[in-house]
């Protein structure tokens, strides 16, 4: 069994509304970024009618860095203007994790 370090998950949940110009270039844009802060470990994303993302983190305080980015925070306004009908977020704590492969 490999070594494993607990780590987080920030989960978001989100409708969009009607106006979606630029959203799936900020989300593009938005991902890039977190990928370059430290203490990310990586990111999945499904879009249908609920949109759910999860990024996942070394550590609280890396989350708490990634809400406050100064470019985040623009696109966090622009979101809540324009782009989201609603969003829920949650930060969960991964304690264990495992996974399946058919070859």
């Amino acid at each position: 069994m490999k070594d494993f370090k607990p780590y987080y998950a920030v989960i978001f949940t989100s409708t969009l509304s009607e106006n979606v110009e630029g959203y799936s270039e900020m989300a593009c844009k938005m991902e890039d970024l977190a990928k370059q802060q430290q203490g990310f470990i990586g990111i999945e994303s499904a879009r249908e009618v609920v949109g759910i993302t999860v990024s996942y983190w070394e550590n609280l305080d890396a989350i708490k860095n990634w809400k406050q980015q100064s470019e985040h925070l623009q696109a966090q306004h622009k979101g809540t203007a324009d782009w989201y009908s609603w969003y829920h977020v949650r930060i969960c704590k991964v304690e264990r994790e495992y996974d399946f492969l058919k070859r």
